[in-house]
Protein backbone atom coordinates (compact mmCIF):
# COMPACT_ATOMS: atom_id res chain seq x y z
CA UNK A 1 0.00 0.00 0.00
CA UNK A 2 1.13 3.69 -0.91
CA UNK A 3 2.60 5.75 2.25
CA UNK A 4 2.72 8.87 0.49
CA UNK A 5 5.30 9.91 -2.28
CA UNK A 6 8.73 9.33 -1.54
CA UNK A 7 8.08 7.16 1.33
CA UNK A 8 8.62 3.76 0.07
CA UNK A 9 12.07 2.06 1.12
CA UNK A 10 13.33 2.12 -2.38
CA UNK A 11 12.09 5.53 -2.97
CA UNK A 12 15.87 6.52 -3.11
CA UNK A 13 17.27 4.17 -5.75
CA UNK A 14 13.69 4.85 -8.11
CA UNK A 15 14.32 8.51 -7.91
CA UNK A 16 18.08 7.88 -8.65
CA UNK A 17 17.88 5.17 -11.57
CA UNK A 18 15.62 3.63 -13.80
CA UNK A 19 13.87 0.73 -12.07
CA UNK A 20 10.88 -1.82 -12.78
CA UNK A 21 9.04 -2.17 -9.43
CA UNK A 22 6.23 -5.26 -9.23
CA UNK A 23 4.42 -4.55 -6.31
CA UNK A 24 1.52 -6.57 -4.47
CA UNK A 25 -1.47 -5.22 -2.28
CA UNK A 26 -4.23 -7.97 -0.90
CA UNK A 27 -6.79 -5.10 0.03
CA UNK A 28 -8.44 -4.52 -2.59
CA UNK A 29 -9.17 -0.67 -1.79
CA UNK A 30 -5.70 -0.02 -1.41
CA UNK A 31 -4.58 -2.01 -4.37
CA UNK A 32 -6.98 0.31 -6.18
CA UNK A 33 -5.09 3.66 -5.55
CA UNK A 34 -2.15 2.17 -6.11
CA UNK A 35 -3.00 0.94 -9.82
CA UNK A 36 -4.57 4.64 -10.30
CA UNK A 37 -1.43 6.41 -9.46
CA UNK A 38 -0.59 5.45 -12.86
CA UNK A 39 2.90 5.45 -12.32
CA UNK A 40 5.91 4.40 -15.13
CA UNK A 41 7.22 1.13 -14.69
CA UNK A 42 5.23 0.00 -11.52
CA UNK A 43 2.99 -2.73 -11.78
CA UNK A 44 0.17 -3.31 -8.63
CA UNK A 45 -1.18 -6.99 -8.17
CA UNK A 46 -4.01 -8.22 -6.06
CA UNK A 47 -2.48 -11.06 -4.91
CA UNK A 48 -1.62 -11.98 -1.76
CA UNK A 49 1.40 -13.16 -1.09
CA UNK A 50 3.04 -16.14 0.54
CA UNK A 51 3.97 -19.73 0.28
CA UNK A 52 0.97 -21.12 -2.04
CA UNK A 53 -1.05 -22.40 0.37
CA UNK A 54 -4.46 -21.40 1.45
CA UNK A 55 -4.84 -19.43 4.28
CA UNK A 56 -7.06 -16.89 6.73
CA UNK A 57 -6.40 -12.98 5.74
CA UNK A 58 -7.53 -10.83 8.78
CA UNK A 59 -8.07 -7.72 7.49
CA UNK A 60 -7.99 -4.83 10.21
CA UNK A 61 -9.27 -1.37 10.55
CA UNK A 62 -6.10 0.36 9.84
CA UNK A 63 -4.95 -1.74 6.57
CA UNK A 64 -1.33 -1.72 6.85
CA UNK A 65 -2.16 -4.01 9.89
CA UNK A 66 -3.64 -6.75 7.74
CA UNK A 67 -2.27 -10.03 7.95
CA UNK A 68 -2.20 -13.50 7.56
CA UNK A 69 -1.73 -13.98 11.27
CA UNK A 70 -3.81 -13.13 13.64
CA UNK A 71 -3.18 -9.79 15.52
CA UNK A 72 -2.20 -10.91 18.82
CA UNK A 73 -4.16 -8.83 20.99
CA UNK A 74 -3.25 -9.81 24.20
CA UNK A 75 0.33 -8.37 23.58
CA UNK A 76 -0.89 -5.53 22.03
CA UNK A 77 -2.81 -4.77 24.75
CA UNK A 78 0.40 -4.21 26.49
CA UNK A 79 1.55 -1.20 24.57
CA UNK A 80 0.28 1.60 23.58
CA UNK A 81 -1.69 2.78 20.46
CA UNK A 82 -1.19 -0.84 18.93
CA UNK A 83 -4.59 -2.97 20.16
CA UNK A 84 -6.38 0.09 18.43
CA UNK A 85 -5.10 -0.19 15.10
CA UNK A 86 -5.11 -3.83 14.60
CA UNK A 87 -8.43 -4.70 15.21
CA UNK A 88 -10.08 -7.64 12.62
CA UNK A 89 -12.61 -6.03 10.74
CA UNK A 90 -13.05 -9.05 8.42
CA UNK A 91 -11.77 -12.44 7.77
CA UNK A 92 -11.62 -14.04 4.80
CA UNK A 93 -10.11 -17.13 2.65
CA UNK A 94 -7.33 -16.61 0.55
CA UNK A 95 -4.77 -18.75 -1.93
CA UNK A 96 -1.66 -17.43 -1.60
CA UNK A 97 0.30 -17.04 -4.61
CA UNK A 98 3.86 -17.92 -4.81
CA UNK A 99 6.74 -15.55 -6.07
CA UNK A 100 8.02 -18.33 -7.88
CA UNK A 101 4.93 -18.61 -9.73
CA UNK A 102 4.47 -14.97 -10.65
CA UNK A 103 6.04 -14.90 -13.72
CA UNK A 104 6.35 -10.73 -13.42
CA UNK A 105 8.68 -11.19 -10.40
CA UNK A 106 11.58 -13.36 -12.91
CA UNK A 107 15.00 -11.86 -12.80
CA UNK A 108 13.95 -9.39 -9.36
CA UNK A 109 17.49 -7.77 -8.15
CA UNK A 110 15.70 -6.37 -5.05
CA UNK A 111 12.96 -7.71 -3.14
CA UNK A 112 11.02 -5.35 -0.58
CA UNK A 113 9.20 -7.52 2.26
CA UNK A 114 6.46 -5.74 4.55
CA UNK A 115 3.48 -8.47 4.86
CA UNK A 116 3.18 -8.21 9.18
CA UNK A 117 4.44 -11.28 10.31
CA UNK A 118 4.26 -13.27 6.70
CA UNK A 119 7.56 -13.11 5.82
CA UNK A 120 8.63 -16.14 5.74
CA UNK A 121 5.89 -17.55 3.96
CA UNK A 122 6.95 -14.99 1.21
CA UNK A 123 10.38 -16.68 1.73
CA UNK A 124 9.61 -20.29 1.38
CA UNK A 125 7.71 -19.27 -1.99
CA UNK A 126 10.56 -17.70 -3.55
CA UNK A 127 13.25 -20.05 -3.47
CA UNK A 128 13.50 -19.96 -7.30
CA UNK A 129 13.38 -16.40 -7.43
CA UNK A 130 16.01 -15.94 -4.48
CA UNK A 131 18.71 -17.43 -6.56
CA UNK A 132 18.66 -13.98 -8.57
CA UNK A 133 17.91 -11.44 -5.81
CA UNK A 134 20.74 -9.35 -4.67
CA UNK A 135 19.41 -7.31 -1.48
CA UNK A 136 16.77 -7.99 0.36
CA UNK A 137 14.38 -5.05 2.87
CA UNK A 138 12.17 -6.93 5.09
CA UNK A 139 10.24 -6.00 8.06
CA UNK A 140 11.00 -8.10 10.90
CA UNK A 141 9.72 -8.49 14.29
CA UNK A 142 11.29 -9.04 17.89
CA UNK A 143 8.30 -10.34 19.42
CA UNK A 144 5.17 -11.81 18.45
CA UNK A 145 2.67 -9.09 17.56
CA UNK A 146 0.87 -11.82 15.76
CA UNK A 147 -0.16 -15.10 16.76
CA UNK A 148 2.43 -17.91 16.03
CA UNK A 149 4.92 -15.50 13.69
CA UNK A 150 8.05 -16.13 12.91
CA UNK A 151 10.58 -13.34 14.34
CA UNK A 152 13.84 -11.83 13.56
CA UNK A 153 15.87 -15.32 14.13
CA UNK A 154 13.48 -16.79 12.18
CA UNK A 155 14.40 -14.70 8.72
CA UNK A 156 17.81 -14.15 9.59
CA UNK A 157 18.40 -18.20 9.80
CA UNK A 158 16.57 -18.57 6.24
CA UNK A 159 18.42 -16.46 4.50
CA UNK A 160 21.80 -16.76 5.93
CA UNK A 161 21.46 -20.83 4.21
CA UNK A 162 20.33 -19.28 1.01
CA UNK A 163 23.91 -17.29 0.73
CA UNK A 164 22.12 -13.23 2.32
CA UNK A 165 24.25 -11.73 4.81
CA UNK A 166 22.72 -9.48 7.20
CA UNK A 167 24.14 -6.01 6.31
CA UNK A 168 22.35 -2.99 8.65
CA UNK A 169 18.96 -2.22 10.93
CA UNK A 170 17.32 0.37 8.60
CA UNK A 171 14.57 1.62 11.16
CA UNK A 172 13.76 0.42 14.47
CA UNK A 173 10.27 0.56 15.88
CA UNK A 174 8.44 0.18 19.03
CA UNK A 175 5.78 1.74 21.83
CA UNK A 176 5.82 2.18 25.45
CA UNK A 177 4.40 0.22 27.66
CA UNK A 178 0.76 1.01 29.08
CA UNK A 179 0.13 3.26 31.00
CA UNK A 180 3.46 5.24 30.32
CA UNK A 181 2.76 7.73 27.51
CA UNK A 182 6.20 9.46 27.10
CA UNK A 183 6.18 13.16 26.15
CA UNK A 184 2.66 13.10 25.72
CA UNK A 185 3.24 11.19 22.46
CA UNK A 186 1.51 7.92 22.78
CA UNK A 187 3.09 6.40 19.66
CA UNK A 188 6.59 7.02 20.99
CA UNK A 189 8.69 4.13 21.17
CA UNK A 190 10.53 4.60 24.88
CA UNK A 191 12.52 1.15 26.00
CA UNK A 192 11.11 -1.80 23.83
CA UNK A 193 12.21 -2.49 20.56
CA UNK A 194 9.12 -4.52 18.84
CA UNK A 195 9.91 -4.01 14.93
CA UNK A 196 12.82 -3.04 12.66
CA UNK A 197 13.85 -3.01 8.70
CA UNK A 198 16.77 -5.69 8.12
CA UNK A 199 18.78 -5.30 4.82
CA UNK A 200 20.20 -8.36 3.57
CA UNK A 201 22.78 -8.87 1.00
CA UNK A 202 24.52 -11.58 -0.89
CA UNK A 203 27.30 -12.61 1.61
CA UNK A 204 30.64 -10.13 0.64
CA UNK A 205 32.68 -12.92 1.21
CA UNK A 206 31.16 -14.23 -2.08
CA UNK A 207 31.43 -11.60 -4.15
CA UNK A 208 33.73 -13.10 -6.33
CA UNK A 209 31.13 -15.82 -7.50
CA UNK A 210 28.99 -13.00 -8.61
CA UNK A 211 28.69 -12.17 -12.34
CA UNK A 212 30.03 -8.37 -12.86
CA UNK A 213 26.42 -7.18 -13.80
CA UNK A 214 25.61 -8.50 -10.22
CA UNK A 215 28.42 -6.87 -8.34
CA UNK A 216 27.55 -3.16 -10.08
CA UNK A 217 23.74 -3.80 -8.94
CA UNK A 218 24.63 -4.10 -5.43
CA UNK A 219 26.94 -1.27 -5.76
CA UNK A 220 24.08 0.34 -7.12
CA UNK A 221 21.17 -0.15 -4.47
CA UNK A 222 23.76 0.07 -1.72
CA UNK A 223 24.84 3.56 -2.40
CA UNK A 224 21.30 5.04 -3.73
CA UNK A 225 19.00 3.54 -1.00
CA UNK A 226 21.74 3.08 2.29
CA UNK A 227 24.81 5.34 1.69
CA UNK A 228 26.50 1.77 2.12
CA UNK A 229 29.58 3.33 1.00
CA UNK A 230 31.79 0.96 1.97
CA UNK A 231 30.09 -2.20 0.96
CA UNK A 232 29.68 -0.20 -2.51
CA UNK A 233 33.65 -0.35 -2.52
CA UNK A 234 33.75 -3.82 -1.47
CA UNK A 235 31.86 -4.95 -4.55
CA UNK A 236 33.66 -2.63 -7.03
CA UNK A 237 36.60 -4.09 -6.12
CA UNK A 238 35.15 -7.26 -6.57
CA UNK A 239 34.28 -6.26 -9.99
CA UNK A 240 37.70 -4.78 -10.67
CA UNK A 241 39.44 -8.00 -10.18
CA UNK A 242 37.21 -9.87 -12.82
CA UNK A 243 37.17 -6.81 -15.36
CA UNK A 244 40.30 -5.48 -15.14
CA UNK A 245 39.30 -1.86 -14.37
CA UNK A 246 39.49 1.05 -11.85
CA UNK A 247 35.86 1.62 -10.66
CA UNK A 248 36.64 1.17 -6.95
CA UNK A 249 39.32 4.06 -7.50
CA UNK A 250 37.23 6.29 -8.61
CA UNK A 251 34.26 5.82 -6.80
CA UNK A 252 36.30 6.34 -3.56
CA UNK A 253 37.92 9.54 -5.29
CA UNK A 254 34.33 10.72 -6.10
CA UNK A 255 33.62 10.56 -2.26
CA UNK A 256 36.39 12.29 -0.99
CA UNK A 257 35.68 15.09 -3.61
CA UNK A 258 32.21 14.99 -2.10
CA UNK A 259 32.73 15.15 1.32
CA UNK A 260 35.58 17.70 0.84
CA UNK A 261 33.09 20.05 -1.33
CA UNK A 262 30.44 19.80 1.58
CA UNK A 263 33.54 21.13 4.44
CA UNK A 264 32.38 24.76 5.57
CA UNK A 265 35.16 26.95 4.23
Amino acid sequence: MSLGENQDAYSALTNAVRCDVIGFEPVAKECEKLVAMNIPGRTYLPYTVGDGTVRKFYECNAPMTSSLFEPNAALLAKFQTLEAITRIVNVSTVETRRLDDIPETAGADFLKMDVQGGELLVLNGAEARLKDVLVIHTEVEFVPLYRDQPLFADIDRFLRARGFAFHKINGLGGRTFKPLIPNDKPSAALSQNLWADAVYVRDFMAFDALAPEALLKIATICHENYRSYDLVGVALEAYDRKMGTALQMGYLRALALEVNASKPS
